[in-house]
């Protein structure tokens, strides 16, 4: 099992990018940012775009894998995404990750710029979204028409160093079984619970269960835990956890202090290989 950092995309941007360079050094396998324009407006935070903290966090280390836990694909343009994606691929040598979701609250994300506030439209966005972005990364001429976007012969080089493209991963609302059939035509899950706490290794479990049936195996396929602060990791492992991620709520003021103190400590449950 590999573990990652997942920080609010919050705070001084600085300090975000030193964290990534603390992550590193303390031997953690990933680190990544949230993706939010407001988060929540009542919160009055100060918010920064996730992407261009990447690319300085790509120059700052060497083996961390980077990338977003998760972009809401619907508030982005799928050729500027894949442009972004690449663009890190590259600065970073192969170590650029794409999680992707609907992207909440809506009304704070989505509303207050006028856009839709309506998920199933978000999701059918995503879905067109990722088809476009899949074909811009190939690195050749390609079309594309569906119901949200359309690319006319559109030949973005260069393309990523990864093949065949930056791994997705997708998140899931458990137990909805539309988003766990989406994240099954990917790379990864991301499984989510509807108020934000972490799952339990048992529903962890279940997730990989339904993602194997429809799949039909689990060959280089991610799963994507966020672990909960009472329960043994290595639960999540046996559950089928590939990835354990540790991450907090921008709340309160020391939560960056305290984010940084559990980065410095390192991954628990590490090998005497990887050590």
């Amino acid at each position: 099992m590999r573990w990652g950092i997942s920080s609010p995309n919050v705070g001084d941007p600085t300090k975000l990018v030193d964290l990534a360079v603390t992550a590193e050094t303390a031997g953690w396998d990933g680190f990544f940012l949230w993706d939010h324009l407001h988060l929540r407006r009542d919160m009055h935070l100060d918010v920064h775009d996730p992407w261009v903290l990447l690319g300085a966090c790509a120059t700052r280390t060497t083996t961390v894998r980077l990338g977003t836990l998760v972009t809401p694909v619907a508030l982005r343009r799928p050729h500027v995404l894949a442009k972004q994606i690449t663009t890190l691929d590259h600065l970073s040598r192969g170590r650029a990750v794409l999680g992707v979701g609907l992207g909440v609250p809506a009304e704070d994300e989505y509303g207050a710029f006028g856009e839709p506030i309506d998920p199933k439209v978000h999701a059918s966005m995503l879905d067109d979204g990722l088809a476009a972005l899949d074909g811009l990364w190939r690195g050749e001429p390609f079309s594309h028409s569906g119901p949200h976007y359309t690319v006319n012969r559109a030949h973005l080089l260069p393309r990523p160093l990864q093949e065949p493209r930056p791994p997705v991963w997708v998140a899931a609302l458990w137990p909805n079984p539309r988003p766990l059939r989406r994240a099954a035509r990917w790379d990864g899950v991301v499984p989510l619970s509807g108020d934000g706490e972490p799952l339990t290794p048992a529903i962890v479990a279940n997730v990989v269960e339904r993602v194997a049936e429809l799949r039909g195996d689990l060959i280089g396929f991610d799963v994507v835990a966020t672990l909960a602060p009472d329960i043994d990791p290595a639960e999540y492992e046996a559950a089928g956890a590939t990835w354990a991620i540790e991450s907090i709520w921008p709340w309160p003021e020391t939560w960056y202090d305290d984010l940084l103190a559990r980065c410095e400590q390192g991954p628990l449950g590490v090998t005497e290989e990887k050590a």
